[in-house]
């Protein structure tokens, strides 16, 4: 006999988010994942002028702006055949780069370490210092990290002009362009937050991190020293981590951070191997989503967002995107893999993607990513052209796809008579907490927590909240 739970609200999660559990024979036997506020950002941006989005879309989330910025200018950019300068290129780069990492770094000292101070851990030889250093609120670390964090997003400031809700991105770069004294005050940003990234979230130097290859180099890391992330590690292998939360294994990335020849991580789909991204397959599945149907599925370019509250079978305000039919998983572990990173890789062939895989992508982005802004900065000329300007046609259609801190975003526009006819976003946590969809294929949340063990009396485990945070959900961007 099977019983039904529901979970959430959750605490340290972005937005609203609630959790059906149908509970057999002592293990969740399926997730129904509810999106439950609708607020209409697509509807909204209807009948506007097409520069308009570019100081709407940001509001949709105040954690991640500028990647929505960023989605948006690029699908205005498409739309107007524009390509920026150099500068306005490379300032693009470092403005996304800077929340993204805020967001890697906030996630794990603020969202995700603290469910490790829990009570029912408390048998754990691990706990006692864990609960001291990272419970919410109150552990040494939150004393250490957010000053860091304030002057690293310093760098926003000089580079965007404010955060959030930036208007210096635009679709043909950047309009606050920046003197040799602001180049200087953001390597000293970047430099301080290299130190504390060396001497307090890995005690080891960045391309120590970088350079670990494998899972065995990884334990023998692990091993080698102290720093919060060999922490986790620890954590993980005592909780069996790397063996929960498996999604579908099927990864998708759009690529991101362009650079003079290619990006810095590639666009690709793995799914038994490396294969190329095919954006046109994209679909969206409205069938157990609170939106009227449109008949066949829709491309995010010709999509429809028609609020239907009462709809029968329907559990979700997020939709549920498909490419080619497939449940695909995004974000910072599915990123790395399709880049071919030989850790994510060989963690992937041992455990396939799970909690542990997915944090630590997201630290060794940090390693990753750093080094890569240090050379983006060097490589600006103060008294070089920042951004471009190019009229819009009154009919024209644009996609902008980027890689936020939680996966692959992605903006399509349509403009007619001058005006914003139609415009789609899809959200990384629109991927990962997608509903069921027609064929009654679940979402890939909905996937991880399925078989996951519960307490004797019927009592939802830690575990349950290691899986959700694991994705780091923002959920006001999945229903925009």
């Amino acid at each position: 006999m099977s019983e039904r739970r529901i979970v959430g609200p959750f605490n340290r999660v972005e937005g609203d988010l609630e959790i059906a559990l149908e509970i057999a024979d002592g293990r969740i036997a399926a997730a129904y994942v509810d999106s439950p506020m609708y607020r209409g950002f697509e509807q909204i941006l209807q009948g506007k002028a097409p520069a308009d989005a570019l100081v709407l879309v940001p509001r949709i989330c105040g954690i991640c702006s500028v990647a929505q910025s960023a989605a948006c200018a690029l699908a205005l950019a498409d739309a107007a055949a524009i390509e920026p300068p150099r500068n306005g290129r490379l300032a693009a780069n470092l403005t996304l780069a800077t929340e993204n990492l805020a967001d890697h770094l906030t996630h794990f000292y603020l969202f995700f370490m603290p469910d490790f101070a829990r009570a029912e851990y408390a048998g754990r030889t691990w706990h006692a210092a864990t609960a001291e250093r990272f419970r919410a609120t109150t552990g040494s670390a939150v004393e250490q990290v957010l000053p860091a964090r304030t002057r690293f997003m310093q760098i926003m400031g000089l580079l965007a002009g404010k955060w959030p809700h930036t208007l210096a991105v635009q679709p043909g770069g950047s309009t606050r362009p920046l003197q040799g004294s602001e180049l200087f005050r953001l390597h000293r940003h970047l430099r301080e937050f290299r130190e504390f990234l060396e001497r307090v979230t890995f005690a080891a130097p960045l391309a120590e991190v970088a350079a670990i290859d494998s899972v065995s180099a990884l334990d023998a890391w692990v091993r080698s020293g102290a720093g919060d992330l060999r922490a986790f590690l620890r954590i993980a292998e005592d909780l069996g981590l790397w063996q929960v939360g498996r999604g579908t294994d099927v990864f998708m990335s759009y690529g991101c951070y362009q650079e003079e020849e290619g990006r810095l991580f590639p666009a690709g789909v793995w799914c038994d191997g490396l294969q190329p991204l095919d954006v046109g397959a994209i679909r969206e599945d409205v069938a157990c989503s609170r939106y009227a149907a449109g008949g066949e599925l829709q491309h995010p370019r010709e999509g429809s967002t028609v609020p239907l509250d009462e709809k029968a079978g329907a559990y979700s305000w997020c939709k549920a995107p498909r490419l080619d039919g497939a449940v695909v998983e995004t974000g910072a572990f599915a990123r790395q893999v399709v880049a071919g990173h030989p850790l994510a890789r060989d963690i992937l062939a041992r455990c396939g993607g799970s909690v542990a895989a997915r944090v630590a992508a997201r630290m060794l982005e940090l390693a990753l990513v750093l080094p890569a802004m240090e050379g983006w900065l060097a490589d600006l000329r103060a008294g070089d052209p920042w951004c471009a300007s190019a009229s819009l046609a009154d009919e024209t259609t644009g996609v902008g796809l980027v890689e936020a801190a939680r996966g692959s975003l992605g903006h399509w526009l349509t403009v007619r008579r001058g005006r914003i006819h139609n415009y789609q976003i899809i959200a990384p946590t629109t991927w990962n907490f997608s509903p069921r969809d027609s064929s009654g294929a679940p979402g890939v949340l909905e996937r991880a927590l399925g078989g996951l063990a519960v307490g004797a009396g019927g009592e939802i485990p830690a575990v349950v909240h290691h899986v959700v945070r694991s994705f780091d959900p923002c959920m006001v961007c999945t229903v925009h």
